[in-house]
């Protein structure tokens, strides 16, 4: 018998946050040699972004872990929050790191100061980019079945660690065999910029879920759709979405026959709910019934959101 989908996603993030940890204690010891023997910033750079990748993904690993336990009495959406909370930590050593590294650039371009040994400061970061392709590899597979949010945003960050690692490499070849003193520096400061615009962009997709933002218009209209292939259902209003973690709420009211018995709505909702989950498998779904033109709601919450959709496909 297959695993319940819940916990194998669950199983999943975990293995991602495990490979992440994993190939941030390789880097970090390579990292760490290649820059004490360099003596780059921008080496010190992709060192100083490699220790904060550890603890993100020290991070991810407890959020996603978190966000798989059940509901509980305290918790009864469950925890799939924790995940957005590891995403916004991640976000804020990412900004860090950003600052420190450019704060570095800054001084070291000042003081013209070369790197040393870039031959293996190169081997190194080549090693790197091998080891990260591998690691994005497994995080796209884990992604495409789970969406996790906090694996997501360590991906990011990993994505752009292949640039980093790039810019090393382009920084030490120069300084090192082009003779430009500048160039460790500058490509510092630009891997500084890029660790800042990353974090910037990552920082929507955690607030929206920690804010508790609507679901994208498509993905709400879709709903409206199937719902409207019920032929009991006169209207629809105050719907509302969010998505906590990998799992998405939805609630509305449904205008219902006034005449109808409570065991008739009853089955008419379960049918309803059977609907949505037939396309959205791991939606919670909340309903309640009204008698036909009752609004209790003020404003736009009692507006009927229904399209002119029923079972034949016409108006």
């Amino acid at each position: 018998m297959s695993a319940h989908p819940v916990q194998h996603a669950a199983d999943l993030n975990r293995s991602a946050a495990i490979a992440s940890i994993s190939a941030a204690l390789f880097l970090l010891a390579l990292k760490g040699w290649a820059a004490w023997s360099t003596g780059s910033t921008a080496m010190l750079g992709s060192l100083a972004d490699t220790t904060l990748d550890l603890i993100a993904s020290l991070a991810t690993l407890l959020g996603v872990w978190i966000a798989a336990q059940p509901a509980d009495d305290k918790h009864r959406f469950g925890h799939g929050k924790a995940e957005a909370i590891a995403a916004l930590f991640q976000i804020v050593l990412i900004s860090i790191s950003a600052l420190v590294i450019a704060s570095r650039a800054v001084e070291q371009f000042l003081s013209g100061a070369r790197v040393e040994a870039a031959a293996g400061g190169i081997g190194v970061s080549f090693a790197a980019i091998l080891v990260t392709f591998a690691l994005i590899a497994w995080q796209r597979h884990v992604l495409r079945k789970t969406g996790s949010l906090a694996i997501h945003t360590d991906s990011v960050h990993y994505q752009s660690d292949l640039l980093l690692n790039l810019a090393v490499i382009a920084a030490l070849a120069l300084d090192q065999y082009a003779g430009l003193r500048g160039a460790d520096p500058l490509f510092g400061f630009g891997i500084a910029l890029w660790l800042g615009w990353n974090a910037w962009k990552a920082s929507k997709a955690v607030l929206d879920q920690l804010m508790d933002h609507e679901w994208p218009v498509e993905k709400k209209q879709r709903v409206l759709e199937l719902i409207a292939l019920n032929p009991d259902i006169s209207g629809v209003h105050d719907l509302r979405t969010r998505t906590s973690g990998n799992k998405d709420f939805v609630q509305f009211h449904v205008w219902v026959d006034a005449q109808m018995t409570v065991r008739q709505a009853h089955r008419v909702m379960d049918e309803l709910e059977a609907r949505i989950h037939a396309e959205f498998p791991e939606v919670e779904v909340l309903i309640h019934t009204d008698p036909d033109g009752l609004v209790d709601e003020v404003g736009d919450a009692g507006k009927d959101v229904l399209p002119p959709i029923r079972i034949n496909g016409t108006d």
